[in-house]
């Protein structure tokens, strides 16, 4: 059992003392030694196989063989050889994507050059060199890159579905390695946790140059990301092959049964149990009719040595019975859905109603042993961001000192519902807006002209609070790479009403405000995860005053707001109920200045636990909810994610099809149901939603009851 893993930089001699896994990764069942012993194991877990092995047993057997072996073990090879084709066919499949996969070239540097290295042969400890648009042969510790700052992009889509980049970026300190020569020198060690399946957590260290410096996943490239916008990057195998996070996800390649394989099992059982009925009666007959009338014929028949008595007799008879009636027990039914699986499997590629033309990708069996558990489907477990909506973010409303923004009233101050015709605010005051957002309330755009204090420090918040990566390919063209979109709506939004973000380094991030450049210098990140469900950032500005300026969900904000604010968040919470009852996504904003002096002696116990090995998360956790105590409200944000095209109909079908739905969400009770009931998964003719409100385990339980 690993507790803790070493692996020192450009040694090989040093990290083969570890039983550390090579590159090499393995999805097949067997081999050519094992493919024999485990498939026929795997097959006779078949009640029918298992029978027809015994039959084949007491067929060898003269007193009671009534029929020749030939007549089972015919059928019996068909079935095991049928199946063991198949499976032969599957795993041969996995073996060449295997193959494909461990034979791909990656450029490691070895004794001072860079060199090309089949993925197989790549181990912990070696730097690797990765292009643009290349798959990452292991589990990288990003070392430095083309970007500056150490900065890279990567496509998780293969680990987690989402397709928009993550930003990842190198360790100051190594940052600059940027040629060969240096990154040849570079001895560091990394001191980190043993592998495990946790895609979104890292935690460890870099010892290098008699200095600590904390490492986490913000700092990592996993197996399977792609490397996208970057020209270049190194990075240091920490885990390889196996141990890899995507590979420990993977789990090992199992035997597999559906519900109709245990069906089938269970119809045997039954048959094979009725067989057994039938030939205890008809050995109990005959052992009657040997000892009432079978003794007269014995002058003329006698028994042989092997029947001395009519229950001997009756027992072997038992034995007989049971091999000539063993056509009960149904041997074709299981070649018979061997055939219909493959064949299922071939209409499923064939299918035109499943070939996707926008994509040019067909639909693919990769299995023929589970085909018809689709048609088996009781319960749909969906996500919502981007499965049923379209998980495009556009900024739709706000809340700001009590203040609703959004909306637009005719001249009888009755809302007048927005449409595409509906006229857009005028941004070109601004140079730097984006072209592309819309926004219909006026009153917000003069509220943020006349300086209001509560507005800019609301949009203040939006250009600094977050992980946005900007791009500025020519003077004023800004794009941005964000991790969420709701960071991309939020920052696109806050830079069309006159506060644009427009760059960031590790120490500082520089804002347009109203026209003029400030610079803030970024003291800390309090990262956002789904215990803490919020994210804060703390910065000096050019006066020299500090602040913390957090945004999360509104019930964590609220419990941490001073008591002054009251007022402010009753109005607040009104305002977001509102806009959640229009299916919108909302998040609470709040700041709070911070003493100097108290910050200093926070950052040294911050310093402390980020370099932790044991229990880091817990020691930050409790650091960040120190410091994010009696902060001031400053408003709310409501952002509309649209569903996708035919999202209700197709909930609707399946519905009819009486497949339960359940979508996981981390919206607030009004937004959840608003959704519900435009996509179809809520009706009007539904008496009464149940509501689970349980905040433990055995709370949920009772109610579920």
């Amino acid at each position: 059992y690993e507790k803790e893993r070493r692996v020192k930089a450009n040694d090989r001699e040093h990290n083969d003392r570890f039983p550390y896994a090579d590159n090499r990764i393995k999805t097949s069942k067997y081999n050519a030694f094992t493919f024999l012993p485990v498939n026929l194991f795997e097959q006779f877990q078949r009640v029918a196989n298992a029978y027809f092995v015994i039959l084949l047993i007491l067929q060898l057997i003269p007193e009671i063989s009534s029929l020749s072996w030939f007549t089972t073990i015919v059928p019996l090879g068909l079935v095991l050889a049928i199946t063991a084709v198949k499976d032969a066919t599957d795993d041969y499949f996995r073996h060449r994507s295997d193959q494909q996969v461990n034979n791909r070239q990656s450029q490691v540097l070895i004794r001072g050059s860079v060199q090309n290295e089949k993925w197989m042969n790549v181990r912990v400890g070696d730097i690797i060199k990765l292009e643009n648009n290349q798959f990452v042969a292991a589990d990288l510790l990003l070392l430095c890159s083309s970007e500056p700052y150490g900065l890279c992009y990567v496509e998780t889509a293969d680990l987690d579905g989402e397709t928009n980049l993550k930003v990842r970026q190198a360790p100051n300190v190594t940052s600059d390695l940027g040629d060969v020569s240096r990154l040849t020198d570079f001895d560091g060690e990394v001191i980190c946790e043993p592998p495990n399946n946790k895609l979104d957590k890292f935690t460890g260290t870099l010892h290098w140059r008699d200095n600590e410096y904390s490492l986490d996943n913000e700092k990592m490239l996993l197996r399977g990301c792609v490397l996208r916008n970057t020209e270049w990057c190194f990075g240091m195998v920490i885990f390889a092959g196996l141990q890899t996070k995507l590979m420990q996800n993977c789990g090992k390649t199992k035997f597999k049964r559906t519900s109709l394989d245990k069906l089938m099992n269970t119809l045997v059982l039954w048959i094979f149990a009725f067989l057994v009925c039938m030939g205890v009666i008809l050995a109990i007959g005959n052992s009657i009719w040997e000892s009432w009338i079978g003794r007269r014929f014995e002058v003329f028949l006698p028994w042989g040595e092997s029947r001395s008595s009519a229950v001997l007799s009756g027992f072997l008879t038992f034995w007989s019975y049971v091999i000539i009636l063993n056509t009960v027990v149904p041997i074709s039914l299981y070649v018979s859905v061997e055939v219909l699986r493959l064949s299922h499997s071939l209409f499923i590629n064939w299918d035109q109603k499943m070939f996707c033309g926008r994509t040019d990708t067909p639909a693919e069996a990769r299995t023929t042993t589970l085909n018809e558990e689709l048609g088996q489907v009781e319960f749909i477990f969906s996500d919502k961001t981007g499965t049923l909506t379209q998980n495009i973010m556009a900024f739709s409303k706000c809340s700001i000192d009590g203040q609703t923004y959004g909306d637009i009233y005719d001249e009888f101050d009755q809302r007048v519902e927005i449409t595409e015709k509906t006229a857009c605010v005028d941004f070109s005051f601004n140079p730097l807006c984006d072209r592309g957002f819309k926004f219909h309330d006026s009153s917000l755009v003069e509220a943020t002209k006349r300086e209001d204090p509560a507005v800019q420090e609301f949009f203040r918040l939006l250009a600094l609070c977050h992980t946005v990566m900007p791009e500025e390919k020519s003077e004023g063209d800004l794009v941005y790479q964000a991790q969420s979109p709701d960071e991309g709506a939020l920052v696109t939004a806050a830079r069309n009403f006159g506060f644009v973000f427009r760059a960031r380094t590790p120490e500082t991030v520089t804002l347009w405000e109203m026209g003029r450049a400030v610079t803030y210098q970024l003291l800390a990140i309090l990262d956002f995860n789904n215990v803490r469900k919020r994210m804060s950032v703390i910065v000096k500005n050019p006066e020299g005053h500090i602040k913390l300026y957090c945004k999360g969900a509104d019930t964590l904000i609220f419990d941490r707001l001073d008591p002054s604010c009251s007022r402010l968040m009753n109005e607040t919470s009104e305002h977001l109920s509102e806009f959640a009852g229009e299916g919108l996504r909302t998040l609470a904003l709040a700041c709070k200045d911070i003493d100097e002096e108290y910050y200093e002696a926070w950052a040294e116990r911050l310093r402390c636990g980020s370099t932790a090995i044991e229990d880091r998360e817990e020691q930050l956790a409790v650091l960040y909810e120190e410091i994010e105590q009696g902060m001031k409200l400053l408003g709310a944000t409501a952002i509309e994610d649209k569903l996708q095209e035919g999202v209700p109909e197709t909930i609707a079908r399946l519905n009819l099809a009486d497949i339960k739905i359940w979508v996981l969400t981390g919206d607030k009770l009004e937004t959840a149901m608003n959704i519900g009931y435009s996509c179809n998964m809520l009706r009007d003719d539904m008496n009464e939603v149940f509501v689970v409100s349980g905040q433990t385990r055995l709370e949920v339980q009772q109610q579920l009851r």
